[in-house]
């Protein structure tokens, strides 16, 4: 609609993933070198959170796209499955035929595969999207699957991607297992004002917009609507754009960013509790490359890759003292 009239050859603000669209922040390129940390060092489970529209699907297919011709992968992206279902959309992405097979053929099927592609030099990936969906069984499913290992290293490496409930449901007490071969977690945070300055313009160069469009004002009023949620700004930027093409306008100003809103209806993310600061997942990988380009740098941290563990050792330590010290006081009110 308004892409000639601005002077675009693609529209900008399209809610797919489109990783030519891709704007790598600090999060989103920290998040992206845990990935490859899990593949090029044959981790067994990596876990990446982020609010809905963070990016996450567009940072897996990115991921995908570097990826060497010696890894094969296993994309799930639905992921409303049970136990059989799971088995068999993995086998399926293998390129085998699990349709007529009961659980334990699907089980030995699938082994057999892991087996034999390690045998022959290549590593293998399953990438889960979506993972917060996945019920405890599933869940428990994958943990079995990840057994699958060689006296030195994994065979199956695990990437869960998913919003942050799935962090609640792997802090479940009947989940230790699997929290237990997970070497390392990241929350994908929203854009800070700054990157989301950045990020409009970086997509609208993308797109071949030479020149600002839109406000400075306007820009600082889109980070209070969207609280730097990628998708957020996506629909916020692309109504803007329309709003002025039907205002014959070229800038956008505040008048065709109320316009827009209006339309979408929003309020802004005044009670958003992301403040901006970075959040680690359990420790600080500082020396992790943040251009993208991670392969050489996470081999500089391996020493820490497991003090996730440690750190929830401390925390279940911590609770079982102020158990004691709440019996304890129980006890001493008993006694008054």
């Amino acid at each position: 609609m308004y892409m000639e009239y601005f002077g675009l050859k693609d529209y900008p603000f399209r809610i797919t993933p489109d990783t030519d669209y891709l704007y790598m922040s600090s999060a989103h390129s920290r998040a992206k070198a845990y990935m490859e940390y899990a593949i090029f060092n044959r981790e067994g489970f990596v876990v990446i959170t982020g609010e809905i529209g963070s990016g996450k699907t567009t940072l897996i297919k990115k991921l995908l796209t570097e990826l060497d011709d010696n890894v094969i992968v296993a994309k799930i992206f639905q992921t409303q499955l049970d136990e059989i279902e799971l088995l068999q959309a993995i086998l399926v992405e293998f390129g085998l035929n699990p349709f007529t097979a009961k659980k334990v053929e699907l089980l030995s099927m699938l082994n057999q595969f892991l087996v034999n592609s390690y045998l022959d030099g290549k590593q293998i990936l399953l990438i889960i999207d979506d993972a917060q969906n996945l019920s405890k069984r599933v869940l428990e499913e994958i943990t079995m699957l990840s057994s699958v290992e060689t006296q030195k290293e994994k065979i199956l490496h695990v990437i869960l991607v998913g919003q942050p409930e799935l962090n609640y449901k792997l802090e479940a007490t009947d989940m230790e297992q699997l929290l237990q071969r997970v070497s390392l977690r990241y929350h994908v945070r929203a854009l800070t004002p700054d990157e989301t300055n950045e990020y409009i313009a970086h997509r609208l160069k993308i797109a071949g917009m030479e020149g600002k469009v839109f406000d400075e004002n306007v820009i600082d009023k889109i980070y209070e609507y969207t609280g730097g949620i990628p998708r957020l700004i996506n629909t916020l930027c692309d109504t803007s754009l329309t709003c002025a093409f039907a205002d014959d306008q070229k800038v956008i100003d505040l008048h065709q960013f109320e316009s827009a809103i209006g339309e979408l209806q929003w309020k802004k993310k005044s009670d958003s509790s992301d403040d901006g600061s970075e959040e680690e997942s359990l420790y600080d990988l500082s020396d992790i490359a943040t251009d993208g380009s991670a392969k050489s740098g996470v081999n500089n941290v391996v020493n820490d890759a497991y003090i996730p563990i440690a750190s929830r050792a401390l925390v279940e330590i911590s609770r079982q003292l102020k158990r004691i010290a709440d019996h304890l006081d129980d006890t001493n009110d008993g006694k008054d």
